[in-house]
């Protein structure tokens, strides 16, 4: 969306070479802005999965205080034809971006992108037990929504399968396959549709995917280079591999993520994407690595509870009870989707036999599955009611996920990129 001038720069661009305004982007982070192979300064664009309003919107200002472009990354749990977990389709989310950035003057590029867009890649397709026609059907339905609501960026995941498939990895034949299939299902939705070109990030971190190893990447992006030239279809802009990252680990396999950085430079002419960013230990790694660009999604939800938490601690302090904490724990259990984040010796244990520490980690980072739920808006209203006369609740809640999400922006070396970017667009430096 055209937020400031370098985004209608941006996009002028793109028309002019029919191609996407993140693959423009992205060729200037290839090029003399982070190619691993030439001396220079690197960065790592950050991609903020929308989970709730709140984390959407703090976004925003994170990325206007560090004049950074922002790309949105939207699972298909997230944000979906059913509404997800935020209530947000994916024209309810374009609307509500493009109303917040105009609200709050936001004059840096923003994005929209669909995260993890796959059969099986959501969580009903898996509770549902849908076979493989029907969960790629489903997908395309996603991917088609996406299109039409304007995205500028889709991930294709070919990686994950149904509850009872077998752990060993994928073939590369059939992880070509279905990105291919996704792919050219977006291409002619768009086509059909007369919209611009869109970017496309392909590749996955499920561990079906098997894309740890170099050798194995460079067999996946051979083989779907050759498919995409014969079919005449875009190449992508990223590819996802697995850099040793986990949701509850600090973890980021540095020397693993230069070997995939130089073996999808050499085969695809892309930028790696890494997923599973939460709260690593080394961030500034990132860039340091060559890596392109990097999601962040859980980790926001969890600060979010925290800062809730805080503001309920304030309420006890006043004699008041809203009930929040009750609400969002309940919430959270009942859900169950809690268990998929257990570790294995965890298995099978309710939620009140685990440490107290483990509670509070599942709820934290289950609070992004309930905070559009009735009863913890309820409370959370109440809360913010009894905190009123010491604390703007909600600016307090923001504050803390800008601040959060202003250090990766600032470990990724995104601080003025917008400035750089400009510079380049408007020709006043040469590549």
């Amino acid at each position: 969306m055209d937020s400031s001038a370098t985004a209608h720069r941006l996009r002028t661009a793109a028309r002019a070479t029919d191609t996407s305004p993140v693959a423009v982007l992205k060729r200037l982070l290839l090029g003399p802005l982070g190619d691993p192979n030439r001396p220079g300064t690197r960065h790592t664009l950050l991609a903020v999965c929308p989970n709730s309003e709140a984390v959407a919107r703090a976004a925003l200002l994170a990325a206007q205080e560090a004049h950074t472009p922002l790309l949105y990354a939207a699972t298909l749990n997230q944000v979906d034809r059913d509404g997800g977990y935020t209530g947000w389709t994916p024209d309810a989310l374009t609307t509500f971006v493009a109303n917040e950035t105009d609200r709050l003057s936001i004059d840096v590029p923003v994005f929209l992108g669909l995260d993890h867009g796959g059969p099986w890649a959501k969580d009903l397709h898996r509770t549902k037990g849908l076979n493989a026609e029907k969960a790629m059907s489903e997908a395309k339905r996603s991917v088609a929504a996406c299109v039409k609501a304007g995205y500028d960026l889709l991930h294709l995941d070919p990686g994950a399968g149904p509850p009872d498939a077998p752990n060993e990895p994928l073939s590369i034949e059939a992880l070509v396959d279905r990105t291919v299939t996704l792919l050219q299902h977006a291409e002619t939705v768009r086509h059909d549709l007369g919209r611009s070109p869109i970017a496309y990030e392909v590749g996955t971190d499920e561990a079906r995917g098997g894309l740890q190893s170099e050798d194995r990447v460079r067999a996946f992006l051979r083989r779907l280079r050759s498919v995409l030239t014969d079919r005449d279809l875009p190449e992508p802009s990223f590819v996802v591999g697995d850099l040793g990252t986990t949701l509850d680990s600090g973890h980021f396999d540095t020397e693993r993520a230069r070997r995939l950085v130089v073996a999808v430079a050499d085969e695809m002419g892309a930028l790696v994407k890494g997923h599973y960013t939460d709260d690593v230990n080394t961030p500034s790694d990132y860039p340091l690595s060559g890596v392109g660009g990097a999601n962040v999604g859980p980790g926001l939800s969890a600060v979010e509870a925290e800062a809730v938490r805080n503001l309920v601690d304030l309420e006890t302090r006043r004699g008041a009870d809203s009930g929040m904490a009750a609400a969002l724990r309940s919430a959270v259990v009942e859900s169950g989707r809690w268990q998929k984040w257990l570790h294995s010796e965890e298995q099978g244990r309710s939620f009140e036999d685990l440490p107290i520490d483990r509670q509070r980690w599942l709820v934290n980072t289950g609070s992004r599955y309930v905070w559009a739920h009735t009863d913890v808006q309820s409370a959370r209203a109440r809360l913010y009611d009894n905190v009123a006369p010491y604390r703007d609740a909600e600016a307090y809640v923001l504050w803390r996920l800008k601040t959060a999400i202003l250090h990766y922006m600032h470990a990724f070396n995104l601080v003025g990129l917008t400035d750089i970017l400009d510079e380049h667009l408007s020709g006043r430096t040469s590549p």
